[in-house]
């Protein structure tokens, strides 16, 4: 654990590093979030909810979810590369001959990253509540803890397949630059061919098969599942989650964090040069 360590003292050390990852999501909600916010609620003001028994829910909420969703992409892929500098300035090399287990190298990594970006996740949700997000709404103490534990599970698994990734690409791009590049190239991707900051079924069909095999879409089909509702209604669009829908996505980011671990693995396993 100790790269586990290292890597959090660094992390809580770095005040500016932690303002500008949390700078662009809060961005996304007090500028996007509220303009669109009341715009759909003007659009939708004469049309009632007329689902019986639906939660309706503010644009806020729904988008809310998204933010969390890119907030933990953005930081889990951006995580990895810590290999990155540490191959960079050769400290990779030290800790390869020291006697901690080049495993303890990735799970160090890995649990790390995925600390940050739920510490992360979780100021996110707590700004939106002052913005006027839904969350857990309705619940009782005991339904509210159930439901933050779905999140969190969601929010593992899918921060568990990030990471795998990028510490391969980190692993295996030599080039810091190269690797900084290939990162930024598939987070507005995955991001926009989400149901991240809208629903799937306004998407065209290119889109929305794309969209269907991103493992964000699936994360934030689960955060909003505990989240929100199973059923709810938001600017004229009723959404309803089955519990077969949802463990269709918890198997399908699982499937996903399997394979980037196996590449992974691979990936540590093959690299001679550090």
């Amino acid at each position: 654990m100790a790269i586990y360590w290292r890597d959090m003292k660094k992390f809580a050390r770095n005040r500016a590093l932690l303002f500008s990852a949390l700078i662009q999501p809060v961005l996304w909600l007090v500028l996007y979030g509220i303009s669109m916010t009341s715009n759909i609620n003007v659009f939708y003001a004469t049309s009632p909810n007329l689902i019986g028994g639906a939660t309706t829910v503010n644009y806020m909420t729904f988008m809310t979810a998204g933010v969390v969703g890119m907030t933990i992409l953005f930081t889990c892929l951006y995580s990895g590369q810590n290999i990155q500098f540490d191959k960079q300035y050769g400290l990779m090399k030290e800790i390869v001959v020291s006697p901690i287990p080049r495993s303890q190298i990735l799970l160090g990594t890995t649990l790390s990253g995925i600390t940050k970006a739920l510490i992360q996740a979780t100021i996110v949700i707590l700004f939106g509540y002052v913005l006027g997000t839904q969350f857990f709404f309705g619940l009782t103490a005991t339904g509210v803890l159930a439901a933050v534990g779905g999140v969190m599970l969601f929010a593992v698994v899918f921060s568990l397949g990030l990471m795998f990734l990028s510490s391969a690409i980190a692993m295996k791009v030599r080039d810091h630059n190269v690797s900084q590049a290939i990162i930024t190239l598939l987070t507005l991707p995955l991001f926009f061919a989400s149901n991240a900051l809208y629903p799937l079924e306004s998407l065209p069909i290119y889109l929305k098969v794309a969209a269907y095999l991103n493992p964000l879409t699936h994360f934030i089909t689960g955060m909003r599942y505990f989240g929100i509702s199973s059923d709810f209604y938001s600017f004229g669009i009723h959404y309803t989650t089955s519990l077969t829908d949802l463990l269709v996505s918890l198997g399908f980011l699982a499937g996903f964090a399997l394979v980037m671990f196996v590449l992974a693995v691979r990936a540590f396993e093959t690299t001679i040069e550090f």
